[in-house]
């Protein structure tokens, strides 16, 4: 309460657009006495600061110490500066050791983006100055960044911990045996953290098998900064209470949702100076739960779910790619890169085979078979041998 406060008396003195918004919602100062009072507080959307990177900046331009944006599906971006700050003190304060192990005996490779987005940038300030750790800074397939050299580095350092996403760490795994590396003897990883990209648990189950070590999700985003962690027990994601407040809204009417029901994910950043999102609607689906993890730590969980733009209305219910993506993936014989497509209702799933001796009539229908049993739904299925590989955000839902 003391600091979502304090993010307010912030933004009120700082930023007009923060402080005609609670004026018109009704406030004569920036305070609430209560958590359940932040309902009151107007949202931030998307469309508000698509575009406009000066509408809720709280500092001077000067003091801007790194600007990251995040591109939409109208075009345009939504900046978000950062000041020195937000970098280096705010942001590694709580480092939440209970679940990140990582110390400076370790050698983290970072397969992120270090181009305009957070997320490389944000990881390697986490293990560097957070825990002391040796980064590789591999970046994510650019022109400085092939997939072999990314590898060979890996290996000649002896990386412990990967940061990326779920489809690059299936793409560094399929393409490490054409340059001749063998995971789990040249490349003997302790710990994978996933981020960037949402994936159901069959598909980590998978890349566990395949790396060889624990994997595990986090949850943030170049707006927001970090979210949630997942720990070793694998059931949900901690949440950051250091750095945000959560909430679970109703999508339709904004209001808050009880721990337990699916709605929009709000998040309230807390030691955020240059750019703080106040009551910011992510877009993303899930769920809260108070804690009650084995793991000792005492942070609520929250359940991911997806996003709203990527939910598939299939006989007129909403389905999350990640639930038909763990149905897919608890077949052996189909590989890890896919696609949904929706149209008219009628769901197609492009599938490629996998170490398999099926014919790929044969293929199909087991799929066809397998998720009409396992979820209800008759689909279409093809198989294909070519499906592309990609260096960004694998786009997996076309509707």
């Amino acid at each position: 309460l003391k600091a979502i406060n304090a993010t307010l008396a912030h933004v009120w003195n700082k930023n007009e657009y923060y402080r005609s918004k609670l004026e018109e919602a009704g406030f004569t100062e920036p305070k609430i006495d209560s958590l359940e009072q932040l309902a009151s507080v107007p949202f931030l959307k998307k469309d508000v600061i698509r575009g406009d990177k000066m509408k809720i900046l709280c500092v001077d331009p000067k003091e801007i110490g790194q600007v990251h944006l995040t591109s939409g599906t109208s075009g345009k971006p939504i900046y978000t500066a950062y000041t020195l700050a937000d970098q280096y003190v705010y942001d590694l304060l709580p480092k939440y050791l209970a679940i990140f192990e990582e110390s400076d005996e370790d050698v983290a490779a970072i397969a992120l983006p270090y181009e305009f987005a957070l997320p490389g940038l944000g990881f390697q300030r986490l293990f560097q100055f957070a825990f002391g750790t040796t980064v590789l800074s591999l970046g994510k397939g650019g022109y400085m960044a092939p997939v072999d050299k990314s590898l060979e580095l890996m290996k000649e350092y002896q990386a412990t911990v990967l940061a990326t996403t779920p489809s690059y760490a299936a793409l560094l795994v399929e393409q490490s045996e054409r340059y001749g590396i063998k995971i789990g003897e040249d490349i003997r990883l302790k710990k994978i953290w996933l981020t960037g990209e949402g994936c159901s648990s069959m598909f980590r189950d998978r890349l566990e098998k395949w790396w060889g070590c624990e994997v595990s999700f986090f949850y943030g985003s170049t707006e927001c900064g970090g979210i949630g962690i997942e720990c070793s027990k694998h059931k949900g994601y901690h949440l950051m209470e250091g750095h945000v407040k959560v909430e679970i809204i109703d999508p339709s009417s904004g209001k808050p949702l009880p721990n337990g029901q699916t709605g929009e994910i709000v998040v309230t950043t807390l030691l955020r100076e240059g750019m703080p999102m106040v009551r910011y609607r992510t877009g993303d689906i899930g769920y809260l739960q108070q804690n009650r993890c084995t793991c000792g730590t005492t942070m609520d969980v929250l359940h991911l779910r997806g996003r709203m733009e990527n939910m598939l209305r299939v006989n007129g219910e909403d389905y999350s790619p990640f639930l038909l993506e763990h149905f897919l993936m608890e077949i052996p014989e189909v590989g890890m890169w896919y696609h949904f497509r929706l149209n008219q209702g009628v769901l197609t799933i492009e599938a490629e085979p996998f170490q398999t001796n099926l014919s790929d009539e044969q293929l199909a229908e087991k799929i066809r078979k397998h998720m009409a049993d396992r979820i209800g739904i008759e689909c279409q299925v093809e198989i294909r041998h070519d499906i592309p590989r990609t260096f960004g955000k694998a786009t997996r839902v076309f509707v």
